[in-house]
């Protein structure tokens, strides 16, 4: 899922403006790609804590990654379907980091 909404980050900024390309673009893809590679990275550590500390930095990206969506969607280089649907992603993949944070925690 995490790595969807990445690619998905790529495909939508590949509209962007040219002058973007150290702007926006990048930003939002570097906080896409953060997302996934940090829940690889904790998982891989093979300890709970460390998970959990990654699973929270990638929450962090996470909400890079929605502030990015806004900026980009107030300043129209997105429109409201595309914000919309961006943010959801956004949404449910918090809920998930949320609901395995609790649930290894509980462990």
């Amino acid at each position: 899922m995490a790595i969807d909404l990445a690619v998905d980050c790529y495909q939508l900024t590949r509209g962007f403006p040219k002058e973007e390309i150290y702007g926006l673009t990048t930003q939002i893809r570097r906080a896409a790609s953060s997302i996934a590679a940090n829940i690889a990275e904790g998982h891989g550590r093979e300890l709970t804590g460390s998970f959990i500390q990654f699973l929270r930095i990638s929450q962090g990206s996470l909400k890079e990654l929605e502030t990015h969506m806004l900026i980009s969607h107030r300043i129209g280089l997105i429109d409201e379907g595309e914000f919309r649907q961006m943010t959801g992603k956004c949404d449910e993949i918090g809920r998930m980091i949320r609901a395995l944070i609790r649930s290894l925690q509980e462990k």
